[in-house]
C-alpha cells in the first residue's frame, strides 16, 4: 500500500534536480554548486521558504533577486545576471555585503536593513556605481525591495525586482543639455559670447562633461575663448597653447585634418584633472574640430573630459559630436552676423569715403570745364570759328551738360558731408520761383509741352538760400519735362497755413505705388518708367530733399503709373526753425547762372531732334553704296540725339546704309521687318534697355544671329563681362574713339561672314556624315544579304566534295570551297565595318591563352594564302593567359597573319608572343616589298593599302578593322617597315 502521507517540507527531497527545476543558466549552475561547502549548508536542508523564493524567480523572465538571512546571501535568475556584469558568477550565494562592497556601508546596505524591519522599499532611477566592468561605473536602477517570510513566520529575507535605466537617464540627461545649447547659443550674435554660453550650459551637466575646453582658431594660432568645470590657465587649460606642443592637446593634428582625437593617461599628461562629481580624476578626453564635415571654415577646437565612472562608448562619442555640430551651428551663425555688421560698417565707411570722392572729383572736374567752356564760348561768338557750328554746338551742349552734372556732384557731396553752409536772405519767392520756370518755357514748347507757371505774390518774404531754392525749382521742372510725353506741366506756388508751398504736376508716365517710398533715395532711378532719355545720375531728386531738409522743410511725391505726378514742397514763414548764426536780413539780387544747362539739357530730349536725326539716316540709308563704302547694313540705337549724330556721322563714312534708332522698343520693330548686318547699342535706354534687347534678338530664330556691340559708360571688368554674358559680341566703353568704334565694327562684321561660311561647311559636313551613314547602313544590310547564299553554297560545296569521284573534281571543288571561304571573309569584313561604325562592337572578355590562340590560327591557315608551302616561324612561350575577347582575339591573329602571308612573297613569316605582369606583346613579320614611311599611317585607315589593288586584291579593311578592335580592347597597334624591308605589326594589350 503507498505512503499517502503529505509532505510538508521540499527539503526532505535530495535530488538538486528536483530542487532547483528549470531556471534555465542560473538553475543550471545552482544546481551544480556544492551548497554543502557553502554557509548556507547543502540545498535539502534549506528552509521551505527559501526554496520557494528562489523557484519562484528562477524562470522569471523579469530580472530578480532573493537576498537570504542575516548575510543576505544572494540569489539572481538569467534575467538580473547581464545588470552585475563581471560580478557573475562569484556573487551567487554571496552575503550581500561582499558582493557589493563599493556601495554596501552607505548605499545598500541601509536599505536592506529597513526591509528586514518590515517596510517596503521602493527606489526609482537611483545611481548605483557598481564594479562590473573593471572599473567603478555610473548605473541607475528602478527597483522594489520586500520581505520574504521564513518558516516561522519571520523575515527571513527580502525580495527585490530590479530594471537597469542607465540608457535612458543618460539620453534625458543628454538631449536636454543639446536642447539647451541649441536654444540658449544659437541667438548669441558675438562668437566669444556663443562660446561663453556654450561653456555654462556643459557646466550644468558635469556628469557628462566633467570640463571642457574651447579654443578658437585664428591664422596660425588658437586661444582659449571659454572653460566649463575647470579654470583658466592651469594645468590642462592653457590660455594660449602653442600648436605644436606635443605634451599638450593635439591641437594642430585636429586643425589640420579635421578629425576627432581621443586623448588617454591624462594625469600623467597634465596631472589630475576634474572628473565632475566623481571623486576620481578624468582620464580621458575628447578633442574635435568646430567645423561643418570636412570643410573650411575651422572655428576652432572643442576639447571635452570624460567620465571617469563611463566608458566612452559609441553614445557617449555620439553625444560629444552632437555637442561639437550645435557649437559650430552657433560659431557659423555668429561669424555670419559679424560678417553682415562688419560689411555694413565697411559700407559705411566706403559711403563716407565715396562722398569725399564726390567732393574732391567734383572739384577736380571744375577747373577742365573752365578750360573747355570758355574757349568754345569764344568760338561760338567768333566769325571765324575754326570748328564747324554744328560740332562746336555738340561740344558746348555737352558741356553745359558735364558742368550741370559736376555742380549737382557737388552739391550733393557737401550736403552728405556736412559741409553744406546755407544762407538764408529774404526772398520774393513768388517772382523768383516764376522766372527759374518760365526759363523752361522754350523747352517745353519744343516738346509739345504745356507749361502753365502760377506764382501770384506771397503775403510775406519767405527766408531761402537762392541756390538752393533755385535747385530746387530746376531739378524738378527737368525731372517733370523729362518723364511727360504730352499734355502739361503746372507750376503752382501759394501760402498755406503759413509755410509757401510749391507744386510741381505733370500728366507724364507716373510712378508705380510701391516705388514711390524710394523716388527720394540717393542713386535710386525707378526702372519700369520710360522717360525720354536714361540719362542721370540718380541723385537730382536725393539733392532735391536734402535741399529741402536744409530750410527745415517737407517735400513729398504723389504719383500714380500712367497718370503723372505731383510733388510738394512745403517752406516755414519766419526765422524760427532758422539757425540764426545762417538768417540773413538782406535780401540777395537772383542768379540764373545754373538754368542753362537745365534748359540746354531739356532742348535735346525734343522728338524733333530725334525725327531729324533718323531722318537723316533713313536718306543716306537709301543712298547705296557709293564712293567706295562698305554696303553692310548698320543699325545703331542710343537714345542721346547728340551722341547718335556723332556715331553715326563716323559710320557714315565707312558704310552707306546706318540706320539709327532712339529706344529698344524702336529698333526692335525694325530689326524683325529687316535684320541688319551689325546691331549698335546702347546699354542704359528708357524701356528696353541694350540687356534686354539683346535677349530679345537672341531668343528670335530670325535674328539670333545678328551681332550686336554694345555701347556703354560703365567700365570695369565686371560691366564688361555682365555685357557679353548677356548675349553680347562685343562690350564697347564710352568715351571711345572713332578708330577703335570702326575696328571692333569691321571685326565683327568679319566675325559675323566667318560664322556664316562655317555654318554652310557645318551643313555640308552634316549631308557627308548623312551620306557616309547610309553607306554603313547599306554595307550592313548587303553583309546580312549576302550571308544566306553563302550558306547555301558552303552546303552545296560539301555536298560536291562527297560525290567528287575523281581527282580533277576534287581540285575543282577545293577551288570552289576556297572562293566560297574568301567571299565569306570578305561578307564578315563587311559586316564588322557596319557594326564598328555604328557603334555596336562587343566584347565578351574571359580567361583567353594566348599563345594557344596563336597556334590554332598557324595551324588554320588556309592552304590558297600559304602558297609555296610558307614557312611560319614561332616564338612562343608556353602560355600567356589574359582576359580577352577570344572571337576577336582570333580575327586579331588571323588577320595580322593573313596579311604576312599575302605580301610576304613565299618568304618566311615570323610571329611572336612576349608579356609581362600587365601587357603582351603580339609580333607578325614578313619579307616582302615594305611599306613607304608615307603609307605607314594611311594603311590602318578604311580602304586603304600601301601597294595597288590589282597586285594583291581585298578591301583594304583587315587592318582598320584590326587597329579598331585592338583599341577596343584598350591596346594599339604599330608597324615597322621600310620599302623593300618587310613589314613588322606589333600589338600590345593589356592582360586585364
Amino acid at each position: 500500500m503507498p505512503d499517502l502521507t503529505p509532505r510538508t517540507r521540499v527539503g526532505l527531497q535530495s535530488d538538486p534536480e528536483e530542487l532547483f527545476a528549470g531556471g534555465g543558466e542560473m538553475g543550471a549552475l545552482m544546481r551544480a554548486t556544492d551548497w554543502s561547502k557553502s554557509a548556507l549548508g547543502p540545498a535539502r536542508k534549506w528552509p521551505q521558504s527559501l526554496l520557494s523564493a528562489v523557484n519562484l524567480i528562477l524562470p522569471a523572465e523579469f530580472p530578480m533577486v532573493v537576498a537570504w538571512g542575516p548575510d543576505f546571501h544572494f540569489f539572481y535568475n538569467d534575467r538580473y545576471r547581464p545588470l552585475i556584469g563581471d560580478k557573475h558568477p562569484a556573487t551567487l550565494g554571496m552575503p550581500a555585503a561582499e558582493a557589493f562592497r563599493e556601495v554596501w556601508p552607505e548605499l545598500i546596505g541601509p536599505l536592506f536593513e529597513r526591509v528586514l524591519r518590515g517596510e517596503s522599499v521602493a527606489q526609482e532611477d537611483m545611481l548605483v556605481p557598481l564594479e562590473r566592468s573593471g572599473y567603478l561605473e555610473n548605473a541607475w536602477f528602478t527597483f522594489s525591495y520586500s520581505a520574504i517570510r521564513d518558516d516561522c513566520g519571520g523575515n527571513g529575507g527580502l525580495f527585490c525586482a530590479a530594471v537597469e535605466t542607465t540608457e535612458r537617464v543618460e539620453a534625458e540627461r543628454r538631449l536636454t543639455t543639446l536642447s539647451e545649447l541649441a536654444s540658449q547659443a544659437a541667438g548669441v550674435k558675438a562668437i566669444d559670447s556663443v562660446c561663453q554660453t556654450a561653456a555654462n550650459v556643459l557646466e550644468r551637466n558635469p556628469i557628462d562633461v566633467p570640463f571642457a575646453l574651447l579654443y578658437l582658431h585664428a591664422g596660425e594660432q588658437v586661444r582659449l575663448a571659454a572653460t566649463a568645470g575647470i579654470v583658466a590657465g592651469e594645468s590642462g587649460a592653457p590660455t594660449d597653447p602653442a600648436l605644436d606642443d606635443a605634451a599638450g592637446w593635439p591641437l594642430a593634428a585636429v586643425l589640420r585634418d579635421h578629425s576627432i582625437e581621443v586623448v588617454t593617461g591624462l594625469s600623467e599628461r597634465f596631472g589630475p584633472l576634474p572628473g565632475g562629481p566623481c571623486p576620481e580624476p578624468a582620464h580621458t578626453a575628447v578633442v574635435m574640430p568646430l567645423a561643418h564635415r570636412g570643410s573650411d571654415p575651422v572655428y576652432g577646437v572643442l576639447v571635452v573630459g570624460t567620465s571617469p565612472r563611463r566608458m566612452l562608448d559609441g553614445k557617449y562619442r555620439e553625444f560629444l559630436e552632437l555637442v561639437g555640430e550645435h557649437l559650430t551651428a552657433a560659431l557659423a551663425n555668429a561669424r555670419a552676423h559679424e560678417t553682415e555688421r562688419e560689411r555694413a560698417e565697411q559700407l559705411a565707411e566706403l559711403d563716407r569715403a565715396k562722398t569725399v570722392f564726390f567732393n574732391n572729383i567734383s572739384h577736380e572736374f571744375r577747373t577742365p570745364l573752365t578750360l573747355i567752356l570758355g574757349p568754345i564760348e569764344r568760338a561760338l561768338a567768333s566769325a571765324e570759328r575754326t570748328l564747324p557750328e554744328e560740332q562746336l554746338g555738340l561740344v558746348w551742349r555737352n558741356a553745359l551738360r558735364l558742368s550741370r552734372m559736376v555742380n549737382t556732384l557737388l552739391s550733393f557731396a557737401r550736403m552728405e558731408a556736412g559741409r553744406a553752409r546755407a544762407r538764408f536772405a529774404p526772398t520774393d519767392l513768388a517772382a523768383f520761383t516764376a522766372d527759374l520756370a518760365s526759363a523752361f518755357r522754350s523747352a517745353a514748347d519744343s516738346v509739345g509741352l504745356t507749361l502753365d507757371v502760377d506764382c501770384p505774390p506771397l503775403p510775406e518774404p519767405v527766408y531761402v538760400d537762392p541756390e538752393m531754392w533755385e535747385k530746387i525749382v530746376l531739378n524738378l521742372l527737368s525731372n517733370a519735362v523729362k518723364y511727360t510725353h504730352e499734355g502739361r506741366i503746372d507750376v503752382r506756388l501759394e501760402w498755406r497755413d503759413g509755410e509757401a508751398v510749391l507744386t510741381v504736376a505733370d500728366t507724364g508716365v507716373g510712378i508705380p505705388e510701391e516705388e514711390l517710398p524710394r523716388v527720394f533715395d540717393r542713386f535710386h532711378r525707378v526702372q519700369t518708367t520710360h522717360g525720354r532719355s536714361h540719362e542721370g545720375t540718380g541723385i537730382g531728386l536725393a539733392l532735391v530733399r536734402e535741399l529741402v531738409d536744409q530750410h527745415r522743410g517737407s517735400v513729398t511725391a504723389a504719383s500714380r503709373l500712367g497718370a503723372g505726378s505731383t510733388f510738394t514742397v512745403c517752406i516755414p514763414g519766419g526765422t524760427d526753425h532758422l539757425p540764426a548764426e545762417h538768417v540773413e536780413h538782406q535780401s540777395r539780387p537772383f542768379s540764373s547762372a545754373a538754368v542753362a544747362p537745365f534748359v540746354e539739357e531739356a532742348r535735346r530730349w525734343s522728338a524733333a531732334d530725334s525725327r531729324d536725326a533718323d531722318s537723316e539716316s533713313v536718306s543716306s540709308g537709301a543712298a547705296g553704296a557709293s564712293g567706295g563704302k562698305a554696303t553692310a547694313r548698320i543699325l545703331l540705337i542710343d537714345d542721346n540725339a547728340d551722341l547718335r549724330r556723332y556715331v553715326a556721322g563716323i559710320l557714315r563714312r565707312h558704310f552707306s546704309n546706318v540706320e539709327t534708332a532712339a529706344d529698344g522698343a524702336a529698333a526692335i520693330a525694325a530689326i524683325r521687318a529687316e535684320p541688319p548686318d551689325l546691331v549698335l547699342s546702347d546699354v542704359m535706354m528708357p524701356g528696353l534697355d541694350g540687356f534686354a534687347l539683346v535677349r530679345e534678338l537672341r531668343a528670335d530664330e530670325h535674328t539670333r544671329a545678328v551681332p550686336v556691340v554694345l555701347l556703354s559708360a560703365r567700365a570695369g571688368e565686371e560691366a564688361t563681362v555682365e555685357g557679353l554674358e548677356s548675349g553680347a559680341d562685343d562690350y564697347l566703353i564710352k568715351p571711345f574713339s572713332a578708330r577703335e568704334l570702326l575696328a571692333r565694327v569691321h571685326t565683327q562684321l568679319d566675325m559675323a561672314r566667318l560664322r556664316w561660311s562655317a555654318a554652310r561647311e557645318e551643313i555640308e559636313t552634316e549631308k557627308l556624315r548623312e551620306t557616309l551613314e547610309a553607306r554603313d547602313e547599306f554595307l550592313s544590310l548587303a553583309s546580312h544579304e549576302l550571308r544566306t547564299p553563302l550558306t547555301a553554297m558552303r552546303l552545296q560545296a560539301h555536298i560536291l566534295a562527297r560525290l567528287a569521284d575523281d581527282e580533277r573534281s576534287r581540285n575543282e571543288v577545293v577551288k570552289l570551297t576556297s572562293s566560297i571561304e574568301r567571299m565569306g571573309d570578305l561578307v564578315t569584313d563587311l559586316l564588322d565595318v557596319s557594326r564598328i561604325t555604328a557603334g555596336r562592337l562587343k566584347l565578351s572578355p574571359e580567361e583567353v591563352d594566348l599563345v594557344q590562340v596563336v597556334r590554332a590560327a598557324v595551324a588554320d591557315v588556309p592552304s590558297r594564302e600559304r602558297r609555296d608551302d610558307t614557312q611560319i616561324r614561332q616564338s612562343l612561350p608556353d602560355a600567356v593567359v589574359g582576359r580577352w575577347d577570344r572571337g576577336r582575339l582570333e580575327q586579331i591573329v588571323s588577320k595580322l597573319l593573313s596579311n604576312a602571308l599575302k605580301y610576304g612573297a613565299g618568304q618566311p613569316v615570323e610571329i611572336g608572343v612576349e608579356a609581362d605582369d600587365a601587357r603582351v606583346r603580339l609580333w607578325i613579320g614578313d619579307y616582302g616589298p615594305g611599306i613607304a614611311p608615307a603609307e605607314q599611317a594611311r594603311i590602318f585607315e578604311r580602304f586603304e593599302r600601301a601597294v595597288p589593288a590589282k597586285h594583291y586584291g581585298g578591301l583594304g579593311l583587315g587592318l582598320w578593322t584590326v587597329r579598331k578592335i585592338v583599341e577596343a580592347m584598350g591596346g594599339s597597334v604599330q608597324v615597322e617597315s621600310g620599302e623593300g624591308q618587310g613589314a613588322t605589326f606589333t600589338v600590345e594589350l593589356p592582360r586585364a
